[in-house]
């Protein structure tokens, strides 16, 4: 467990840092409708890479490494899309809508709370 444990840090750190360097990248270049292309880009390419490991890795050390510490540092949307499409496969279409929908309006609902909770905090 601790060997797991250390290669998933060392997997989010990786993951973190390249997060970091794409979405400074893509923050120079001009996105339509002011999408954050960023975010976009990290979101995108770190749900391929995880379907990608997912396909090639059994649940060794380059597992903890490259699909829960490298994805999970580097977008947790990548997860969160692999749930999806694990669901979709498994024929729980209702569950994975359900996923789809019940996630993005939680956390969004959350991400406003705590900036107004932490708002409050500060004045």
């Amino acid at each position: 467990m601790l060997r797991e444990a250390l290669l998933v840090g060392i997997g989010g750190f990786a993951g973190s840092v390249s997060r970091y360097l794409v979405s400074g990248a893509m923050a120079t270049l001009h996105a339509p409708f002011s999408l954050p292309l960023g975010t976009f880009t990290v979101n995108a390419a770190g749900s391929l890479l995880i379907g990608l490991l997912l396909a090639l890795l059994d649940r060794s050390g380059w597992y903890y490494l490259c699909v829960v510490g490298f994805c999970g540092g580097f977008t947790t949307f990548s997860t969160f899309s692999a749930e999806v499409v694990q669901m979709i496969r498994s024929a729980h279409y209702l569950q994975s809508l359900l996923y789809i929908a019940a996630s993005v309006a939680l956390c969004a609902v959350m991400v406003w709370a705590g900036l107004l909770v932490g708002e409050k905090t500060i004045s």
